[in-house]
């Protein structure tokens, strides 16, 4: 076992850690960012590597891709192209949570524990912030077969900052206590079979945390976790193959990598192949932060001008509350409070491209779909359409195989591929294309999806016809 660098400075790295900060903080702290709001008790969304006593004890044994799931370990495997001289450089990043107490002094010297303590016009509140931390691995390719292990170790602290009244009398003190993590990184490059050189490089993070009890609570086990835990990886004199839209030759080792928690996309400007973030929040290839954005709001993916303006409504008290809450609340207020009428109108609206639209019949299929509805002509009745596929008419309740393309779709459709499905709807867009709204077999929330209309949507050329029919309702 080896043991990893605390920080080596690579360039394509810093290019991806805009992006890799916002899924770093995602749901950190939601709107209105206070304390008291319900959406903020319960935090700690994604990217969560619990201690494995703690996570096996709480049955906390999925191994989907999904990044809200609570785990003790997360998997990323991609495909790159590389000789065995080539430099392979990982960056695990996640948070480490620091908490936050407020005690008063009491009448004998000593202290005690409150839920908040006011002096001189400022409010502390006891709250569980975070520290960024981040680790490096370096290894060339070919020591990386069959595997190597790297062990993370991140000592324990405690701040404690003292609080005085105004006449400088020691009023009470702030205490931030962090307790110790250790983690290990698996990592190995094996050859994938196909026709050209490829490797499968596999990164393994793993909670490797022995101190936390299996039966206590959630808040205990947070201590030691890696939280919004997520790999940054580059490669010299090589390149990723993106598993969204692999090339034909790399297609079946794409579906042979196995993603657990997270999920790799390339990252950097559109057109390069040199570094991948594997996060627990399923993306696009080369995702980017809107240009325009000021800052992170910590909220959802965020639509910067509307939280910019509810933020703006917040009430003296609100805002005290949200200061008072943590410093990176109260950074966004100060952001937010002191915005100029330029940037608030810059985030009103951006054009990305034009595209002219093009008439039915035409050869370019015009507008990409929209997943939150479709223009249609007068007539069009999405519960008695029919689209003819592969010789055979579709209509309502017919059911179809999934084929989801990987170019220009929701990265979430991949997925789906191969699953069966039932016709809700028929629809015309507003450039002549036509969709079929499906619901997925075996989802549990079919019916409520049909009930309000929450389906998933795909082009004619996405769906293989079923033989049989089921009864429209």
């Amino acid at each position: 076992m080896s043991t990893v660098q605390t920080h080596c400075p690579t360039a394509l790295f810093d290019g991806a850690e805009a992006l890799a900060d916002a899924i770093l903080y995602e749901g950190y702290l939601l709107y209105p960012y206070r304390r008291s709001s319900v959406k903020n008790r319960v935090r700690w969304q994604f990217g969560v590597l619990v201690p494995p006593a703690w996570g096996e004890a709480h049955g906390l044994v999925d191994s989907s891709v999904a990044g809200s799931a609570e785990s003790s370990w997360q998997q990323t495997e991609c495909l790159m192209e590389a000789q065995d001289t080539a430099i392979v450089r990982i960056r695990l990043r996640f948070l480490h949570l620091q908490r936050k107490v407020t005690e008063l002094r009491t009448t004998d010297g000593g202290y005690r524990p409150v839920d908040r303590i006011e002096v001189g016009g400022r409010t502390e509140l006891s709250f569980d912030e975070a520290v960024p931390r981040e680790f490096d691995i370096e290894a060339p390719v070919g020591d990386l077969r069959p595997g190597r292990r790297f062990h993370v170790c991140v000592p324990g602290g405690e701040d404690v900052e003292p609080l005085v009244d105004d006449r400088g009398e020691p009023l009470g003190r702030v205490v931030r206590r962090r307790w110790p993590l250790s983690a290990s990184v698996a990592v190995s490059a094996v050859p994938s079979p196909a026709p050209f050189r490829l490797l499968r490089l596999a990164v393994r993070v793993e909670n490797t945390d022995r101190t936390t009890p299996a039966d206590g609570p959630r808040d205990e086990a947070l201590r030691c976790c890696l939280l919004a835990a997520h790999t940054l990886a580059t490669v010299s004199r090589g390149r990723f193959l993106s598993l969204l839209d692999p090339p034909e030759w790399a297609a079946q080792a794409a579906r042979e990598c196995s993603n657990v928690h997270t999920f790799p996309v390339l990252a950097g400007a559109p057109g390069t192949a040199d570094v991948v973030l594997s996060a627990p929040i399923i993306l696009y290839d080369h995702p980017r932060i809107a240009p325009e954005s000021p800052g992170d709001l910590h909220d959802a993916t965020e639509i910067d001008e509307i939280l910019s303006l509810r933020t703006l409504t917040l009430s003296d008290a609100e805002k005290r509350e949200a200061r008072a809450t943590d410093p990176r609340a109260a950074a966004i207020l100060d952001r937010v409070d002191a915005m100029p009428p330029e940037v608030l109108e810059r985030l009103h609206g951006a054009i990305r491209s034009l595209e002219p639209v093009h008439q039915p019949g035409d050869s370019a299929t015009g507008l990409e779909r929209a997943r939150s509805g479709f223009g249609t002509d007068v007539g069009i009745t999405p519960a008695t359409e029919t689209v003819l596929v592969a010789g055979t008419l579709l209509s309502r309740g017919s059911r179809v195989r999934l084929r989801p393309r990987r170019r220009g779709t929701d990265a979430h459709d991949m997925f789906l591929e191969g699953r069966t499905g039932r016709v809700e709807q028929v629809l015309l867009d507003i450039d002549g294309t036509r969709f079929l709204a499906v619901t997925v077999d075996d989802d549990p929330g079919a019916e409520l999806h049909q009930w309000y209309g929450r389906l998933r949507h795909f082009r004619p050329e996405e769906v293989e016809p079923l033989p049989g029919e089921v009864e429209a309702r």
